[in-house]
């Protein structure tokens, strides 16, 4: 049987840039064993697979593979996937919505279509759960992770596992050239990572203003050495940081850029919203380009 697929980079305007993915349209009827080697052999960072939705509202049920694993929630893959149903859809002669809601495994995830014009060009996430904060790590051990030295760690800001439907050990590094230093050590992830229920590190630096960061994710033991826009990671970052700003009531834009030492310039677009002390909602967003199209000779 022939299954349609489409790849797009996201988190970008140009192709070639962002974060790639494969999005399988036809995944009726696949194994997950069978999801497990297509995203394999594609070997991008994720791959989704597109099924009907379990409540007729929504747009479709999304599974999400790694290489290496089938994951909850992630945000390229978020993004990617509505923009290319939405493209879909336009192909078809159809107008998308301006609000669709895909079913990962984290649960119901809302999105927004971006436009220009009538053109779909991207999408905008909600986080699906609140951010949820788990295991410390020492400044030593964030360090080593990233081949670095505890002084390039910020010390006001102690590394910690940071969650919005997929965990990341968060560090904070000391300036944006320490960012571009920093490479993973997979001996020290193997050691660190596993216990703190984690297998990747976003580490990210603030830019020219108060609201812009540069960041760089690894995850080796995911067979990801480098990943260029990790949008999930982002939102968890946000909610924290938003969280820890003195005002009780806010709405915050920022701007995460990603993928540039990679050779791969990424552009994540954030939003928080702070009540009465508390952040309420997260949202990420991001351009689309499609790149391929093709089949897939799966039975």
């Amino acid at each position: 049987m022939q299954r349609r697929y489409v790849t797009v980079d996201v988190f970008t305007a140009a192709a070639f840039g962002g974060n790639p993915l494969a999005v399988v349209l036809d995944a009726e009827g696949l194994q997950a064993s069978q999801m497990q080697s297509i995203a394999a052999e594609f070997n991008y960072s994720e791959t989704t697979f597109v099924l009907p939705p379990r409540e007729r509202a929504h747009a479709a049920q999304v599974r999400i593979f790694t290489p290496r694993t089938e994951i909850a929630f992630a945000g390229h893959p978020t993004v990617g996937t509505a923009v290319v149903l939405a493209r879909e859809l336009e192909a078809q002669g159809m107008a998308p919505p301006a609000d669709l809601v895909l079913e990962e495994g984290a649960g119901p995830v809302p999105v927004r279509l971006m436009r220009s014009g009538r053109t779909v060009t991207g999408a905008e996430f909600q986080a699906p759960r609140a951010l949820e904060s788990g295991a410390c790590v020492s400044v030593e051990d964030a360090a080593a992770c990233l081949s670095l030295r505890a002084l390039d760690i910020r010390p006001d800001i102690p590394p910690q596992v940071l969650s919005v439907g997929l965990p990341f050990l968060v560090v904070a590094v000391a300036s944006r050239e320490v960012l571009r230093k920093a490479k993973p050590d997979a001996t020290a992830h193997e050691r660190v990572l596993p216990p703190s229920a984690t297998d990747a590190v976003f580490a990210y630096a603030w830019g020219d203003d108060a609201e812009e960061l540069h960041a760089r994710m690894f995850s080796p033991l995911d067979s990801i050495a480098e990943d260029p826009a990790t949008g999930s990671a982002a939102a968890a970052t946000l909610a924290f940081l938003a969280a820890q700003r003195p005002a009780r009531d806010a709405e915050t834009a920022w701007r995460v850029t990603q993928g540039v030492d990679m050779g791969r310039p990424s552009l994540i677009l954030g939003r928080t919203v702070k009540r009465d002390g508390a952040v309420t909602a997260v949202y990420v967003g991001g351009q689309a380009v499609a790149v391929m199209r093709g089949l897939l000779d799966i039975d």
